[in-house]
């Protein structure tokens, strides 16, 4: 027989204002999304004089979807976008665990002094100059490596690999070992496995970088070809609003304000698509990769 536990009055207060505070703030989160996408579908003019407060399209229509995909570099953009998150993610995670992995072994030498290093890099770059100087010393420049390589591993997401995997019992390794498992076998069969959850987190946080990163297409790149889809999508904001400080009416500035909720849902729908497949991982793997440092 299950025991009843009676709350007291300043608990259930307390639990008041807690679901309060919480529907508050998913408000405040929830909004702006609805706003920006009831105002993609809504006609300018009618955003215009909403006053800002906008929770279901006004005259509905999608004609500044199709001023976005109208032009011909928005599907070069998504070519390369997906080239640079699929192919950049897998090389970020295949590089990410391998070095996590080494340095977890309590029995390599020198994996302090290498992770303090590591954490140096965290805190102190060279400067935009030296890395361009760099990379165009390697021959990447104006190459599709150039915005992939030298970002290949993130110092957080090294720590957060790397504190998972020392968390995982000893006696698994040392099992492996008895049975004639190397280092390899012990890595793709044994701690990846129980790693998913920390890797699917990992692999979100490259995923995003790499959808949402233009600067660095921006400095490295020069072939159009080449250019992801986050340069085309400002390329067309900062055209119609040149067009619209040039005009000076309402509906000029109404139709780039338009254009710009229409250019965010572009960019942020397909990754936001993404992100509920891996929610269920998102708070295990972060919990997991913070219980040992």
């Amino acid at each position: 027989m299950s025991m009843v536990i009676k709350r007291t009055t300043s608990q259930k207060i307390f639990d008041v204002f807690n679901y309060l505070f919480l529907f508050c703030l998913l408000l405040a989160t929830l909004y702006p999304v609805v706003f920006v996408i009831a105002a993609s579908l809504s006609e300018p003019n009618a955003v215009f004089k909403s006053g800002g407060f906008l929770i279901w399209p006004k005259e509905f229509q999608i004609g500044t979807y199709g001023l976005v995909f109208k032009s011909k570099n928005i599907l070069i953009g998504y070519g390369n976008t997906l080239f640079y998150v699929v192919i950049g993610t897998s090389i970020n995670l295949l590089l990410t665990v391998l070095g996590a992995y080494a340095l977890s072994r309590k029995g390599v030498p020198g994996t302090n002094v290498i992770m303090m290093m590591i954490l140096f890099t965290m805190f102190f770059r060279g400067g935009m100059i030296p890395e361009f100087l760099i990379n165009r010393s390697l021959g990447i420049y104006n190459n599709r490596m150039s915005v992939i390589l030298p970002y290949a591993i993130s110092v957080y997401n090294l720590i957060i690999m790397r504190t998972f995997f020392s968390t995982i019992p000893v006696s698994l390794e040392e099992s492996a070992k008895i049975d004639g498992a190397n280092d390899i076998v012990i890595l793709f069969k044994i701690f990846i496995p129980l790693a998913i959850p920390s890797i699917a987190v990992v692999g979100l946080y490259y995923g995003v970088e790499h959808w949402n990163s233009y600067m660095r297409s921006l400095i490295y790149l020069r072939d159009r070809s080449l250019f992801p889809l986050q340069v085309f999508l400002r390329e067309i904001l900062l055209q119609n609003q040149n067009e619209a400080m040039q005009s000076s009416t309402d509906t000029s500035f109404a139709f780039a304000e338009n254009l710009k909720y229409a250019t965010i849902v572009v960019s942020t729908l397909p990754i936001m698509c993404v992100y509920p497949f891996l929610q269920r991982f998102f708070v295990k793997g972060v919990m997991i990769g913070a219980v040992k440092g």
